[in-house]
């Protein structure tokens, strides 16, 4: 590859890779609906011959669409517009009492009227994580926990997987160690046991899928996730439950609304 192909000039952006300036024309061709959802992008023979580059450079410029979850490579057939409207996912708004302690999912907020399934839910007890047991108050040694598994599918696409952790004490023997926690979920069925959970903390951070993740999110090569790592809190600020998720980044958009 030679230096006149690899870069050129950005404007007001400086010296920019020529792979990016080849993703940043097919990106705003996508927004303005040159490419519909589903529709095939121009293949990297077809890139190389209008840009005059060399393929691993229009692969690069694919690889960078792929990379933000714009579109998605299906062997032997192309890359793709990817056709799903992404969840905004409105973090205050979902947690209030007035959503599940009216018998609400927290979801609700999130999708309307779209499909939601729980196509997975595994439910046990299994000895609690160091980490977890911290966070929960319970000791390092021998500390039992409630552990919900789910997997979550919105319009037919996979997009979260979510695991809850509660204190086996509190839990067991509950609705909660059920896979149907019954209307408003977790956090109603604490608030019937008198451990309603008054406060939430939110940790968010991203990283590339694990082999296992990238598998049951159906993600294409590229696409990163990102983890939010949730802890109820009730009004003594006793940790409730613990709940880490995974997401597809791709798919989500999160809102936080704050008053200045």
């Amino acid at each position: 590859m030679t230096g006149g192909e690899a870069w050129m000039s950005g404007g007001d952006t400086g010296r920019q890779p020529k792979y990016q300036r080849i993703a940043a024309q097919l990106r705003a061709a996508i927004e303005a609906g040159e490419y519909g959802a589903g529709e095939r992008l121009p293949g990297e023979n077809d890139l190389m011959a209008e840009h005059g580059v060399a393929r691993m450079t229009a692969r690069q410029a694919l690889g960078v669409l792929q990379a933000e979850g714009l579109v998605e490579a299906r062997k032997g057939a192309g890359v793709f517009v990817r056709d799903f409207k992404p969840i905004r996912r409105r973090g205050l708004e979902r947690l209030a009492h007035a959503q599940w302690g009216e018998g609400r999912s927290v979801w609700a907020t999130d999708v309307g009227d779209r499909e939601l399934v729980v196509d997975s839910v595994e439910v046990g007890e299994e000895d609690a994580p160091a980490a977890i047991a911290g966070v929960l108050g319970l000791g390092d040694e021998g500390a039992r926990v409630c552990v919900r598994r789910r997997r979550y599918v919105l319009d037919g696409k996979p997009v979260l997987l979510a695991t809850s952790f509660l204190a086996a004490a509190l839990a067991s023997g509950t609705p909660i160690a059920r896979p149907d926690t019954g209307p408003g979920g977790i956090y109603a069925r604490l608030e019937e046991l008198g451990r309603k959970p008054v406060h939430f903390r939110e940790e968010v951070r991203s990283r590339m899928p694990s082999g296992d993740e990238a598998r049951r999110l159906a993600l294409p090569a590229g696409v990163p996730v990102m983890l939010i790592a949730r802890t109820a809190f009730d009004a003594g600020g006793v940790a409730v439950e613990v709940n880490n998720m995974v997401l597809d980044a791709a798919s989500y958009i999160l809102e936080y609304d704050f008053e200045g």
